[in-house]
């Protein structure tokens, strides 16, 4: 904090070095939500990263969330100049960890319709939002990797459809995350970052945003976006 301060940032984070992963250790903050390890992972570019199975256990509830606390000791260094900002998974983020193949048969002990999921979803971060508002949170950013995944030339044979299909399924997470953002508490900046996975450097998806731009861009009602564009991975813009 001290480094950005120094260097002018009006932002301020603490680089969320409590976290073993970036989107999973939120998710298990919430009731309902179980983890192992177990040495599956997903595949980047030319290396497998390890990640814990995360999947339900019964029905999504907010709790008290830990990362609230994370929050309110970065909330301890702001000044008149900066505002101390948080990042958590975009619900889209969590709606997709628990319908992937490995997830589905469990998720549907609990819930018949992906609809009854994205509802308790959120619900449950529309109450974790209020709690960093309580907090102090004015800025709070969406993590979301769903769209570098849909944007990537593969996603018609990753997602088991067709060109159209991945259009309605752009269509459910940008929905699933506007829920959320419009139900946020007044004064709260609530925008996202879209990236292609980050690893050891390696990247998970490549590819420009043209298969993403209509719903993601035109669609999604995000204060800002932080977005990578212009390399190798991520194309044009």
């Amino acid at each position: 904090v001290a480094k950005q301060k120094k260097a002018g940032y009006h932002i301020i984070t603490d680089g969320e070095y409590r976290r073993e992963y970036w989107h999973l250790d939120f998710m298990w903050g919430f009731e309902g939500v179980g983890h192992e390890q177990t040495g599956a992972g997903v595949q980047f570019s030319g290396e497998l990263a390890s990640l814990e199975d995360t999947y339900l256990t019964g029905k999504v509830k907010a709790v008290p969330h830990p990362f609230v606390t994370y929050f309110q000791f970065l909330k301890q260094f702001e000044d008149d100049e900066t505002v101390a900002k948080y990042t958590i998974p975009a619900p889209a983020q969590m709606f997709q960890q628990m319908i992937v193949p490995q997830n589905f048969q469990s998720t549907r002990e609990f819930y018949a319709t992906n609809e009854e999921l994205i509802q308790d979803i959120g619900l449950a971060y529309q109450n974790v939002i209020h709690q960093f508002y309580d907090a102090g949170c004015r800025n709070l950013q969406l993590d979301d990797c769903t769209w570098g995944m849909l944007a990537d030339k593969t996603a018609p044979l990753a997602y088991g459809t067709t060109v159209e299909g991945l259009q309605k399924i752009q269509q459910t997470y940008k929905d699933i995350n506007n829920r959320v953002i419009a139900n946020a508490p007044e004064g709260v900046a609530v925008t996202t970052h879209v990236c292609r996975g980050n690893f050891h450097s390696t990247y998970a998806s490549s590819g420009a945003y043209d298969a993403v731009a209509d719903a993601l861009f035109a669609e999604e009602n995000a204060a800002g976006y932080y977005l990578e564009f212009d390399d190798e991975r991520s194309g044009g813009f």
